[in-house]
Protein backbone atom coordinates (compact mmCIF):
# COMPACT_ATOMS: atom_id res chain seq x y z
CA UNK A 1 0.00 0.00 0.00
CA UNK A 2 0.95 3.37 -0.43
CA UNK A 3 -0.04 5.06 2.63
CA UNK A 4 2.59 2.51 4.38
CA UNK A 5 5.53 3.76 2.32
CA UNK A 6 7.34 6.30 5.01
CA UNK A 7 9.03 8.90 3.05
CA UNK A 8 11.69 11.76 4.01
CA UNK A 9 11.52 14.88 2.45
CA UNK A 10 14.55 16.90 1.95
CA UNK A 11 14.31 20.08 0.03
CA UNK A 12 16.93 22.30 -1.71
CA UNK A 13 15.52 26.05 -0.48
CA UNK A 14 18.20 27.88 -2.38
CA UNK A 15 17.08 26.39 -5.19
CA UNK A 16 13.26 25.27 -5.39
CA UNK A 17 10.48 28.72 -5.68
CA UNK A 18 8.31 28.91 -2.49
CA UNK A 19 5.09 29.26 -4.57
CA UNK A 20 5.67 25.44 -5.58
CA UNK A 21 5.15 24.28 -1.89
CA UNK A 22 1.98 23.24 -1.34
CA UNK A 23 0.64 21.64 -4.90
CA UNK A 24 4.33 19.88 -4.33
CA UNK A 25 3.38 18.72 -0.54
CA UNK A 26 0.00 17.50 -2.06
CA UNK A 27 1.64 15.66 -5.00
CA UNK A 28 4.03 13.32 -2.46
CA UNK A 29 1.33 12.18 -0.92
CA UNK A 30 0.01 10.26 -3.13
CA UNK A 31 3.31 8.07 -3.36
CA UNK A 32 3.54 7.61 0.69
CA UNK A 33 3.54 9.44 4.18
CA UNK A 34 6.10 12.23 4.49
CA UNK A 35 7.34 11.54 7.84
CA UNK A 36 10.23 13.52 7.78
CA UNK A 37 10.16 17.09 6.32
CA UNK A 38 13.09 19.48 5.92
CA UNK A 39 14.22 22.20 4.79
CA UNK A 40 17.82 23.67 3.93
CA UNK A 41 19.38 27.42 3.27
CA UNK A 42 20.63 29.90 4.87
CA UNK A 43 17.96 31.55 6.47
CA UNK A 44 19.86 34.32 7.41
CA UNK A 45 19.69 35.72 3.89
CA UNK A 46 16.49 38.15 3.42
CA UNK A 47 15.44 36.54 -0.19
CA UNK A 48 14.58 33.27 2.16
CA UNK A 49 12.38 35.62 4.52
CA UNK A 50 9.18 34.55 1.92
CA UNK A 51 9.14 31.06 3.33
CA UNK A 52 8.45 31.34 7.17
CA UNK A 53 4.64 31.35 6.54
CA UNK A 54 4.81 28.61 4.06
CA UNK A 55 7.08 26.23 6.20
CA UNK A 56 4.88 26.75 8.98
CA UNK A 57 1.92 25.81 7.45
CA UNK A 58 3.38 22.42 5.67
CA UNK A 59 5.16 21.36 9.14
CA UNK A 60 7.90 21.84 7.42
CA UNK A 61 11.27 21.93 9.29
CA UNK A 62 14.20 24.61 8.26
CA UNK A 63 17.96 23.42 8.47
CA UNK A 64 20.05 26.51 8.78
CA UNK A 65 22.85 25.87 6.90
CA UNK A 66 25.74 29.19 6.48
CA UNK A 67 27.29 29.97 3.57
CA UNK A 68 30.80 29.48 4.64
CA UNK A 69 32.71 30.06 1.87
CA UNK A 70 31.90 31.79 -1.76
CA UNK A 71 31.09 29.76 -4.83
CA UNK A 72 30.62 27.11 -2.72
CA UNK A 73 26.50 25.50 -2.15
CA UNK A 74 27.26 24.55 1.64
CA UNK A 75 22.91 23.53 1.51
CA UNK A 76 23.93 20.58 -0.58
CA UNK A 77 26.77 19.28 1.57
CA UNK A 78 24.24 19.51 4.21
CA UNK A 79 21.26 17.90 2.49
CA UNK A 80 23.96 14.91 1.68
CA UNK A 81 24.42 14.53 5.21
CA UNK A 82 21.28 14.36 6.66
CA UNK A 83 20.26 11.95 4.02
CA UNK A 84 22.86 9.45 4.83
CA UNK A 85 22.29 9.75 8.37
CA UNK A 86 18.40 9.13 7.77
CA UNK A 87 19.60 6.11 5.45
CA UNK A 88 21.17 3.99 8.01
CA UNK A 89 18.47 5.07 10.53
CA UNK A 90 16.17 2.99 8.56
CA UNK A 91 13.32 4.84 9.61
CA UNK A 92 12.14 5.32 6.10
CA UNK A 93 11.63 3.64 2.86
CA UNK A 94 12.00 6.21 0.55
CA UNK A 95 13.24 9.54 0.05
CA UNK A 96 11.66 12.79 -2.32
CA UNK A 97 14.63 15.12 -3.21
CA UNK A 98 13.51 18.70 -4.11
CA UNK A 99 16.00 20.57 -6.11
CA UNK A 100 16.63 21.06 -9.53
CA UNK A 101 20.57 21.04 -8.91
CA UNK A 102 22.65 17.54 -10.74
CA UNK A 103 24.87 17.76 -7.81
CA UNK A 104 22.03 15.56 -6.18
CA UNK A 105 22.65 12.82 -8.58
CA UNK A 106 25.41 10.63 -6.89
CA UNK A 107 22.99 11.18 -3.43
CA UNK A 108 19.98 9.33 -5.59
CA UNK A 109 22.30 6.62 -7.02
CA UNK A 110 23.54 6.23 -3.41
CA UNK A 111 19.85 5.61 -2.18
CA UNK A 112 18.78 3.55 -4.74
CA UNK A 113 21.43 1.35 -4.22
CA UNK A 114 20.52 1.05 -0.96
CA UNK A 115 17.12 0.04 -2.01
CA UNK A 116 15.40 3.25 -1.20
CA UNK A 117 12.54 4.41 -3.63
CA UNK A 118 13.85 7.90 -4.79
CA UNK A 119 11.65 10.39 -5.53
CA UNK A 120 13.24 13.52 -7.81
CA UNK A 121 10.85 16.85 -7.91
CA UNK A 122 12.37 19.73 -9.54
CA UNK A 123 11.69 22.36 -12.68
CA UNK A 124 12.15 21.81 -16.46
CA UNK A 125 15.65 22.96 -16.30
CA UNK A 126 17.38 20.28 -13.66
CA UNK A 127 20.02 18.61 -16.14
CA UNK A 128 19.38 15.07 -17.31
CA UNK A 129 21.50 13.16 -14.78
CA UNK A 130 19.20 13.76 -12.06
CA UNK A 131 16.50 13.05 -13.65
CA UNK A 132 17.51 9.72 -14.58
CA UNK A 133 19.50 8.71 -11.08
CA UNK A 134 15.76 8.95 -9.64
CA UNK A 135 12.60 6.21 -9.45
CA UNK A 136 10.18 8.90 -10.96
CA UNK A 137 11.32 12.31 -11.78
CA UNK A 138 8.66 15.52 -11.37
CA UNK A 139 8.64 18.58 -13.11
CA UNK A 140 7.30 21.35 -10.60
CA UNK A 141 5.50 23.46 -13.56
CA UNK A 142 2.92 20.49 -14.30
CA UNK A 143 1.41 20.85 -10.73
CA UNK A 144 0.43 24.58 -11.60
CA UNK A 145 -2.90 24.73 -12.94
CA UNK A 146 -1.70 27.92 -14.85
CA UNK A 147 1.16 29.41 -15.81
CA UNK A 148 2.70 32.47 -14.77
CA UNK A 149 4.25 33.73 -18.52
CA UNK A 150 1.65 35.84 -20.31
CA UNK A 151 0.94 36.78 -23.46
CA UNK A 152 1.44 39.73 -25.59
CA UNK A 153 -1.82 41.39 -24.46
CA UNK A 154 -0.39 41.08 -20.63
CA UNK A 155 -3.09 38.48 -20.18
CA UNK A 156 -2.01 34.97 -18.37
CA UNK A 157 -2.12 31.93 -20.67
CA UNK A 158 -2.39 28.31 -19.64
CA UNK A 159 1.13 26.42 -19.18
CA UNK A 160 2.16 25.49 -22.24
CA UNK A 161 2.28 21.63 -22.29
CA UNK A 162 4.82 19.54 -23.88
CA UNK A 163 3.46 18.12 -28.03
CA UNK A 164 3.51 14.43 -28.69
CA UNK A 165 6.14 14.22 -31.22
CA UNK A 166 6.56 11.21 -33.05
CA UNK A 167 9.38 10.13 -30.86
CA UNK A 168 7.60 9.80 -28.36
CA UNK A 169 4.95 7.90 -29.64
CA UNK A 170 7.62 5.76 -30.89
CA UNK A 171 8.88 5.39 -27.31
CA UNK A 172 5.52 4.55 -26.66
CA UNK A 173 5.02 1.81 -29.01
CA UNK A 174 7.88 -0.06 -28.38
CA UNK A 175 7.10 0.02 -24.38
CA UNK A 176 3.53 -1.43 -25.16
CA UNK A 177 5.57 -4.03 -27.21
CA UNK A 178 7.82 -5.16 -24.75
CA UNK A 179 5.15 -5.20 -21.83
CA UNK A 180 3.00 -7.01 -24.56
CA UNK A 181 1.59 -10.78 -24.28
CA UNK A 182 1.40 -13.09 -27.60
CA UNK A 183 -1.47 -11.82 -28.50
CA UNK A 184 -0.11 -7.97 -28.59
CA UNK A 185 -2.49 -6.67 -25.41
CA UNK A 186 -0.32 -5.27 -22.60
CA UNK A 187 -2.05 -3.81 -19.35
CA UNK A 188 -1.63 -0.57 -19.10
CA UNK A 189 -0.11 -0.76 -15.18
CA UNK A 190 2.78 -2.79 -16.58
CA UNK A 191 3.04 -0.49 -19.60
CA UNK A 192 2.98 3.09 -16.84
CA UNK A 193 5.94 1.02 -14.84
CA UNK A 194 8.44 0.10 -17.78
CA UNK A 195 7.77 3.79 -18.97
CA UNK A 196 8.82 4.86 -15.93
CA UNK A 197 11.77 2.85 -15.66
CA UNK A 198 12.64 3.35 -19.01
CA UNK A 199 12.59 7.66 -18.83
CA UNK A 200 11.79 8.65 -15.01
CA UNK A 201 10.91 11.94 -16.02
CA UNK A 202 8.19 10.81 -18.39
CA UNK A 203 4.47 11.88 -16.94
CA UNK A 204 0.78 11.89 -18.76
CA UNK A 205 0.56 15.75 -17.40
CA UNK A 206 3.48 16.73 -19.48
CA UNK A 207 1.24 16.69 -22.41
CA UNK A 208 -1.84 17.79 -20.76
CA UNK A 209 -3.06 14.29 -19.93
CA UNK A 210 -3.68 13.75 -16.02
CA UNK A 211 -3.58 9.77 -16.49
CA UNK A 212 -1.76 7.61 -18.69
CA UNK A 213 -5.09 6.43 -20.27
CA UNK A 214 -7.08 9.70 -21.91
CA UNK A 215 -3.16 10.13 -23.26
CA UNK A 216 -3.28 6.66 -25.00
CA UNK A 217 -6.95 7.16 -25.84
CA UNK A 218 -5.81 10.35 -27.08
CA UNK A 219 -4.02 8.64 -29.96
CA UNK A 220 -4.94 6.52 -33.23
CA UNK A 221 -1.89 4.20 -33.19
CA UNK A 222 -3.42 2.57 -30.09
CA UNK A 223 -6.41 -0.02 -29.59
CA UNK A 224 -7.57 -0.19 -25.97
CA UNK A 225 -9.73 -2.69 -24.19
CA UNK A 226 -11.51 -2.51 -20.70
CA UNK A 227 -11.68 -5.73 -19.32
CA UNK A 228 -13.93 -6.50 -16.31
CA UNK A 229 -11.79 -8.85 -13.74
CA UNK A 230 -14.00 -11.93 -13.01
CA UNK A 231 -15.83 -10.71 -9.17
CA UNK A 232 -13.85 -7.44 -9.64
CA UNK A 233 -15.70 -4.38 -9.81
CA UNK A 234 -13.01 -2.28 -11.60
CA UNK A 235 -11.82 -2.48 -14.93
CA UNK A 236 -8.92 -3.17 -16.73
CA UNK A 237 -7.06 -1.48 -18.92
CA UNK A 238 -5.24 -3.33 -22.11
CA UNK A 239 -3.43 -1.39 -25.26
CA UNK A 240 -2.13 -2.91 -28.57
CA UNK A 241 -0.59 -1.71 -31.26
CA UNK A 242 -1.80 -0.99 -34.11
Amino acid sequence: MVKDIKLAVLIDGDNIPSKYIKEMMEEIVKYGTPTIKRIYGDWTKPQLGKWKTILLENAITPIQQYGYTTGKNATDSAMIIDAMDILYSKNVNGFCLVSSDSDFTRLATRLRESGMQVYGIGEKKTPDPFIVACDKFIYLEILEPYSETKDKKGKSKKQIFENITPKVIKFLKQSVSDAADEDGWAFLGDVGSLILKKQPNFDSRNFGFEKLTPLFKSLNQFEIDQRVQSGGRFKLIYVRNK
